[in-house]
């Protein structure tokens, strides 16, 4: 009997382990950038993974708040073929019962990358989680396709919502908790730098210790390939991990309780989420 309940013990002792583990998709990429993206070569590079000349780029620009009229979609078209999409088709909903129907979401069947913009990214959960949007995202990536998206567009393509607050974009553990997971257990911030927001991912962590902080800069993306990601674009990516480099050693060492520390990668440094370390 005790060997029996060890045992036990030991495989929910892995599950939980495995549920706090951070790790991308098995397939496909993800391109999750932090606002205000202008860096052609990460444009380039979203068209490039989506199929270049053969691509159809989706894109979904529901957490703007805007009304998306003809006009609009006409400019959000002529702007990707613009850089270099073939085909370009714009799917916007704020009816989730919409968004779980075949004729609405069948497009992403055929899509081969699609882009989120930014705005405010409860938006996105309001109107597509759980549904055939949010299935046949997975989808696309398990077909070997790329997922972009910039502000909003990559807080949601995290598992938690941080900033997802309805009511002010200042409150980082708010009313919407729940992104679309494309990487799990993981928190994902924007505009950091940019806006003096880079402490605030302690926010989250305090509430939710387990989760690995991703925040971006405007202009900078990381791109996930499986369970490590390579920053690229501008500015930098902060990460936090409950590490810090120490120039006094030499090496990275844990932080002390209550000590506010991060990683900054520029282009080019690469992170192992799965592993929780910098890709030396």
């Amino acid at each position: 009997m005790r060997i029996i309940l060890s045992i036990l013990s030991l495989f929910i002792c892995l599950g939980l382990s495995a549920q706090k583990q951070t790790t991308g998709p098995e397939k496909g990429h993800l391109i999750i950038a932090g606002g205000a993206l202008r860096d052609p070569e990460v444009f380039a590079k979203f068209i490039e993974l989506a199929g270049g000349n053969q691509s159809h780029i989706v894109v979904i620009p529901t957490a703007g708040g805007y009304e998306v009229t003809d006009e609009r979609v006409d400019e959000l078209v002529k702007s990707w073929k613009a850089r270099g999409a073939a085909k370009v088709t714009v799917l916007h909903t704020i009816d989730p019962k919409e968004a779980n129907t075949e004729a609405f979401a069948g497009v992403l069947k055929e899509a081969t990358g699609v882009y989120l913009p930014g705005g405010r990214q409860w938006r996105f959960a309001d109107s597509y989680l759980n549904t055939k949007v949010q299935e046949y995202l997975f989808d696309l990536l398990n077909r070997g396709g790329v997922i972009g998206g910039s502000s909003a567009g990559a807080t949601i393509q995290g598992s938690y919502l941080a900033r997802g607050d309805s009511k002010t974009n200042t409150i980082m553990v708010g009313d919407h908790e729940e992104g679309f997971g494309f990487v799990k257990n993981i928190a994902v911030d924007q505009h950091t730098l940019a806006r003096n927001r880079q402490f605030d991912m302690f926010d989250v962590l305090k509430v939710y210790p387990e989760l690995l902080g991703i925040s971006l800069d405007e202009n900078t993306a990381i791109l996930v390939t499986g369970n490590q990601f390579e920053v690229i674009g501008q500015s930098y990516a902060l990460i936090y991990d409950g590490t810090h480099w120490d120039q006094t050693t030499n090496q990275f060492v844990k932080n002390k309780p209550g000590q506010e520390r991060f990683h900054m990668l520029r282009k080019g440094r690469k992170y192992s989420m799965i592993e929780r370390k910098v890709v030396r």
